[in-house]
């Protein structure tokens, strides 16, 4: 597996892999190396055989082994048990609950949901320590280390649940931010959608007019307007289609009248060489669209030559081509901006919005910066506008 592959998927140790087996293994090690570990002259560290250690001490230490297994569902529980065992073990000198303790104040800060009760359980298991050392006339510097190690490993667990924490609340503002972006756009579709067909029933209410007032003086002129009606009015149920089901608000963003469509290019690109962008256009479209094809081809034409004008600067050069590829019309923006400039990829409220028209559509649409610097969108949407 390559690096790609490795760096995708991220690295997962056992930990994570398999949470109950690894805790268990976990624990079993905890207990034989305080079973079988003890200190020994100068602070150094023995075996000593299990004939060594009291019953009762032995059934302590495997009652705080067994508990370590559920660190992570229960992590105060398994302090509050490691602790205690450590205390009631003070005055028979058996004061091996150390270790224990210190990977269960670990276990407290990353899994414990309450700061103030994971603080509480480590000055607890502090207060212990240092009674031990009391009791064991151990010199201060030790025990003073040892109170270290046990902060430093209720931290340590307590900032990684903080920045796993922080890292959820991203995504979930992430999630939410795409979400509204791609309603707010849903609703602008839903407008436009709403004025063509407006359009549309307009002009079948004059034609329909006409071909009254011409009925019986003009027949063949009265056919003619009602034909007109029928194939106004088939194009408008083909828009009230796409129309259904998405909400359109009060407040309105767009005056009322017909949106544009692909023949209103020629005016967007010269807005835009006028705003400074040397814009080249191919169109080698030889198909009608829909309506709502072409207002959401030239939506995306116009968004993708907003952000050169934004991102690259007026001074940058930008190529519009479109074309027919089987079924679907491909929509390719290029831009020859520098190429240490920076543009986002994902995420911006435009290229949401790109997608959302294209993906309504049943098209696609990718972006990202070209090799030879610069950015480039492609949009492919069906020629009926239909989900395939």
């Amino acid at each position: 597996m390559n690096r790609t592959a490795l760096s995708s998927r991220g690295f997962r140790g056992p930990f994570a892999r398999w949470p109950r087996a690894a805790d268990a293994v976990l624990a079993a090690l905890l207990l034989l190396t305080t079973v079988f570990l003890t200190e020994g002259p100068g602070d150094s560290m023995v075996l000593r055989p299990i004939t060594d250690v009291p019953p009762a001490a032995l059934v302590v230490f495997t009652v705080a082994g067994a508990v370590f297994s559920q660190r992570r569902r229960r992590p105060l529980a398994v302090l509050a048990v490691a602790v205690a065992g450590w205390a009631l073990l003070l005055p028979a000198g058996h004061g091996d609950l150390g270790l224990i303790a210190i990977f269960a104040l670990y276990s407290v800060g990353r899994y414990a949901a309450s700061s103030r009760r994971g603080q509480v359980g480590l000055a607890t298991a502090i207060a212990v320590l240092s009674l031990d050392g009391l009791l064991a006339s151990t010199p201060w510097a030790n025990t003073g280390f040892g109170a270290v190690v046990m902060f430093v490993a209720w931290y340590v667990g307590r900032r990684l649940r903080l920045r796993e924490e922080r890292a959820a609340q991203r995504l979930r503002q992430q999630a939410a931010e795409t979400r509204r972006i791609i309603a707010e756009e849903r609703t602008h579709i839903a407008r436009e959608l709403h004025d063509v067909v407006a359009h549309q029933v307009s002009m079948m209410t004059v034609q329909a007019g006409a071909a009254q007032a011409v009925a019986d003086a003009d027949p063949e002129g009265a056919r003619q307007a009602m034909a007109a009606v029928e194939q106004a009015g088939r194009q408008a149920l083909e828009e009230l289609r796409h129309l259904l089901g998405v909400l359109r608000p009060e407040t309105e963003r767009d005056g009322l009248g017909p949106q544009p469509g692909l023949a209103d290019l020629p005016r967007l690109i010269a807005q835009v060489r006028t705003a400074g962008l040397d814009v080249r256009l191919t169109n080698d479209l030889r198909t009608p669209l829909p309506t709502r094809v072409q207002l959401s081809a030239y939506r995306i034409i116009q968004e993708a030559l907003t952000n050169v004008l934004k991102h690259g600067g007026p001074r940058t050069m930008a190529e519009v081509h479109l074309s027919e590829e089987g079924t679907d019309i491909t929509l390719e923006i290029l831009d020859h901006a520098p190429p240490g400039l920076t543009r986002p990829q994902t995420g911006g409220h435009g290229i949401v919005g790109m997608r959302e028209r294209a993906t309504l559509l049943g098209g696609s649409l990718e972006t990202g910066p070209r090799p030879a610097g610069g950015f480039r969108v492609l949009a492919r949407l069906p020629l009926a506008g239909e989900p395939a």
